[in-house]
Formats: C-alpha cells, sequence, structure tokens
C-alpha cells in the first residue's frame, strides 16, 4: 500500500491511546453467514427518550419497505438492528452480520459502517485496518449480499474502495446520487499532512472509484480545529427541495466540542467541482452542556413512518470529558426547515425527555 501517513498523526493516536481518549470506535475476505438475530420484546410506550441504546458511535440509519436497518461502530464485527419504529430501536432484534478474519488489513477497528441497496443488492461501507492499537492504516471496504433482507443471506467482500491516484488514510465513507451518477465521500489525508479532509469521487460501480479525487473541505474555523488532530469527518447528505446538503463532523472526536457543519449545493451542481459547494461558516449543531449531550455529531438521516417528519441520529456524551470511546450513545430528533431551505436541527434534546414518537409510530 502507498501509505504515507504522517508521523504526527501517528503520534498523536498513540498519545490519545496511552491517555485513554481514544477508542476503536472510528474487512474482510470470506464470506459470513449472518448469526441468528438476538430477539426481545415490544416496547408498548407512548413516548420514548434518549439515549435510544447505551452505547452506539457513528449511529446510521436506512429505510426500506416499512423497515428500518440501524448499524453503528462496534469496533470486532458489524452488525444490523432491524425495526419497524425506530422509537423501539432498544427492543429491536439485532444481527451480526460480518466478523472480520483475525489477522490482515482489514481485520480490526471497524468504524462508521454504513448500509445501502443499489441494483437489488445490499452494500455495507465501513473502514478498518489491521487488529492492535496502530490506527494509521485505517481504509474504507465494502461488503455485498444478494439477498432481500440485508439481516439473511451471505455477505461478501468486495475488497477496497479507494482512489488508486491518492491512495491514503481514508474512513467514514458515505454515497451521493446525483444527475444519474454515484459517488463516493469520505475523510483522509492528503499524504503530506495528519489533517482530517473531506474528499468526493465518482463511482463506475458499488466498489470501485474513477477519476479524481477531489477535496470539498477541511479544517479552517476555530470551532473545526479543536484537537489535534484537526477533523472534518463523517460526512452524510441529506437533500430537501432543489438542494443537496453535505452535513459533516468537526474537531476531534475525543473533545467535548465536536459538532456539525454544513455544506450546501444545488441538486443539479456537478458535486465534483468544489465550487459548487458553499460552506457554513458557523456550525449547525454543537454541544449542549445544560441537556447532558457533549460531543454531539456523527449522524444520519430518516423520515417517520408516514412521510411527514424529518429526523437526525446522532451520538454523544452523557458526560464532560468521556471522549471518543464506547460511552458515546444514539440520539434521534425531529428537525425543521429554514425559510432559505437550509436544515434547522435545533439543540440537542435533553436526555431522558419523553418525546413524540416519530409520526405514524
Amino acid at each position: 500500500m502507498n501509505c504515507k501517513i504522517s508521523f504526527s498523526r501517528l503520534h498523536w493516536l498513540a498519545l490519545l491511546l496511552a491517555l485513554g481518549l481514544l477508542g476503536c470506535s472510528k474487512g474482510g475476505d470470506t464470506p459470513v453467514t449472518p448469526a441468528p438475530p438476538v430477539v426481545t420484546p415490544p416496547s408498548t410506550a407512548a413516548t420514548f427518550t434518549n439515549p435510544l441504546l447505551p452505547s452506539g458511535p457513528d449511529p446510521w440509519v436506512y429505510q426500506k419497505d416499512g423497515s428500518y436497518y440501524y448499524m453503528h461502530t462496534l469496533n470486532t464485527q458489524l452488525r444490523i438492528w432491524k425495526t419497524a419504529k425506530m422509537s423501539e430501536l432498544g427492543n429491536a432484534n439485532s444481527t451480526v452480520v460480518w466478523t472480520p478474519p483475525a489477522t490482515g488489513v482489514a481485520s480490526g477497528s471497524l468504524w462508521a459502517p454504513e448500509l445501502y441497496q443499489f441494483d437489488g443488492k445490499w452494500y455495507i461501507y465501513y473502514s478498518a485496518g489491521p487488529n492492535g492499537t496502530d490506527l494509521g492504516q485505517q481504509r474504507t471496504w465494502v461488503l455485498e449480499n444478494s439477498a432481500a433482507d440485508p439481516t439473511t443471506g451471505t455477505w461478501t467482500s468486495k475488497g477496497r474502495i479507494f482512489s488508486a491516484a491518492a491512495d491514503f488514510w481514508a474512513i467514514d465513507g458515505t454515497v451521493l446520487e446525483q444527475n444519474n451518477k454515484r459517488y463516493f465521500i469520505w475523510s483522509g489525508h492528503n499524504g503530506i499532512d495528519a489533517i482530517q479532509r473531506l474528499y468526493i469521487s465518482e463511482m463506475s460501480n458499488p466498489w470501485t472509484l474513477t477519476g479524481p479525487r477531489v477535496e470539498l473541505s477541511h479544517p479552517e474555523y476555530a470551532w473545526e480545529t479543536v484537537g489535534p488532530p484537526y477533523v472534518n469527518e463523517g460526512p452524510e447528505i441529506l437533500k430537501h427541495g432543489n438542494k443537496t446538503f453535505l452535513v459533516y463532523s468537526a474537531s476531534f472526536c475525543g473533545t467535548d466540542y465536536y459538532s456539525l457543519g454544513l455544506l450546501t449545493a444545488s441538486s443539479t451542481a456537478d458535486p465534483l467541482l468544489p465550487a459548487s459547494w458553499a460552506k457554513s461558516a458557523k456550525p449547525v449543531f454543537s454541544s449542549d452542556p445544560s441537556h447532558r449531550a457533549y460531543a454531539t455529531g456523527h449522524n444520519g438521516f430518516f423520515t417517520s413512518k408516514d412521510g411527514q417528519e424529518d429526523w437526525i441520529i446522532y451520538h454523544a456524551n452523557s458526560n464532560p470529558n468521556e471522549g471518543c470511546v464506547e460511552k458515546r450513545n444514539p440520539r434521534m430528533q425531529k428537525f425543521s426547515w429554514n425559510t432559505d431551505g437550509t436544515p434547522n436541527f435545533g439543540t440537542p434534546v435533553a436526555i431522558n425527555t419523553a418525546l413524540p414518537r416519530p409520526g405514524g409510530e
């Protein structure tokens, strides 16, 4: 591999691991048949409270045929929760769909899985590296499953998804579909410094990139540069009206100041052109100590069952100085839209507050 991770990056990772601030929070070559699901009884409550689960860094939700499929970082395996109601995620069945090999280039630190269905098949994108504490080898990998339900069937590795012309540290992959094309967006290094930047490249199929790798964003504002390391990561796509939004996480996840930033483009613009994107100078979602929400970030989006409400799911710590480990827990809340068409996520709702279930639940 053409791995060119700077000494400063590895130095910080080693130091943070030694201090206990950085966990394996953030793939495999052999087909794996999912293990039987864990069955738990449904809830009958009229409301729900955050957090949804005791632990769940980097939460992700995919909707299909009336079901919600949920994933989060587990480090040593990939697991899918399936539920008809997001408010009942804590009681949902879960299935281990991928366990990595004991050794090799994708055997440990499985981070930020995202599930999609493209062209009649399911795909999971996730980050991984060699088993152990050296996180400087993280890359992004792809799994494929042709079953109708992603919690069944067999998952097979399609290998690594990467830019051959710029093959550096790469995590947190997500997919944008625009202008009848697919694009992969991820957080990575430029081979020169240890700053995490957001990159985009066109996809020729669900596991292959084609054409140039283009930088869309890097940390530049004060709220993006709490660390080090200095970070733009966790890119997620949100569409509304004639706009495409790229919501991302900024500042180091081991601090209490992890926040969400926003890039905005036209829904018909060429996303490979940096000029297509306008960057917000201020965060769009941040920590709220009064509501016990620290290090809010790495989010996903879904709509309510009745199709009338937009929801954000994200992780946060419930106490200060809990770092970038498994104490991060998943939370969700309804959001609205500003008059200019941009999302209004509000402020994090206080934990243990009874909230109405999403519409249709």
